[in-house]
């Protein structure tokens, strides 16, 4: 693993010594602005829309929108107390249920990997965290920048997952959708049949049986361009139609899962 940040995780009396590795990087695929005379790179500038001239990183200064339009500039000196301390050290400030942390807060996730000969409280760790069901909160600082995470136990490894802040979450749009679906009723048939579809297409997580088809289509037809020959577009797919009648959706869904039995029972 290629180690980004090496320090500890600190709880109680007991230090690890761990490396963090990186676990996740989109596969998007990338393109540059060109000219379209010379199909050559081309190169932003920064520009002053009042002075109407290009500023230089000498001309620039850093500033914080006090209200639309309105700034104030902020020095590099006045931001230096507020610089966290590049801490070693991942410290667990308590611990909580695995199921207690809405993946809402989710943000980027990285390998936790022993370094050389502290294998046994690493394996204790994750073990007794596999356990319990739990996952331990704490604090770290990676790149200047102090971070909420959460240790957690993945298939005998430890993952450290970067937590957003509550002031992050938009709980406020979340409560808004709960607030219009309070007075919705829904059916008991309706209900027991959603449930037996969703039961009828439930399997293990298999991440590796889904992959981005939508960059293997592209990649073949960026391949066939480059290589001279004409690619084949992929052809275009119809909008679904919005459903009318729940039920009848329901019934049909049921019966293209075999689970027609299951759907003759609801409807009898």
């Amino acid at each position: 693993m290629r180690a980004i940040w090496n320090g500890f995780i600190s709880f109680g009396l007991v230090t690890i010594p761990v490396a963090v590795g990186i676990a996740q990087q989109r596969k998007d695929i990338s393109f540059r602005n060109l000219s379209r005379a010379s199909m050559r790179p081309v190169k932003q500038r920064r520009f002053d829309p009042e002075g109407d001239v290009e500023v230089t990183a000498d001309d620039l200064v850093k500033g914080w929108e006090v209200s639309k339009g309105r700034y104030i500039p902020i020095d590099p000196a006045e931001l230096e107390q507020f610089a966290v301390k590049n801490d070693k050290t991942i410290e667990i400030l308590q611990f909580v249920d695995l199921t207690e942390v809405d993946p809402v807060y989710f943000d980027r996730a990285y390998w936790l990997e022993p370094q050389e000969r502290v294998e046994r409280p690493y394996a204790l760790l994750t073990r007794a965290l596999e356990e319990s069901g739990r996952a331990a909160l704490g604090r770290f600082v990676l790149s200047t920048k102090e971070h909420l995470v959460l240790v957690r136990p993945v298939d005998g490894a430890l993952a450290l997952q970067t937590l957003y802040y509550p002031e992050d979450v938009r709980l406020d749009e979340q409560e808004g959708i709960s607030e219009r679906l309070e007075g919705v009723e829904v059916s008991g048939d309706e209900l027991s049949m959603a449930t037996q579809l969703i039961e009828s297409q439930t399997k293990p997580f298999a991440p590796e049986g889904y992959p981005n088809e939508t960059r293997a289509s592209m990649l073949e037809f960026l391949d066939a361009k480059a290589a001279g020959e004409t690619p084949t577009a992929p052809e275009p797919t119809a909008d679904p139609a919005p459903v009318v009648d729940l039920m009848a959706a329901l019934k049909a869904s049921l019966a293209q899962t075999g689970d027609a039995d299951n759907e003759q029972r609801v409807a009898s």
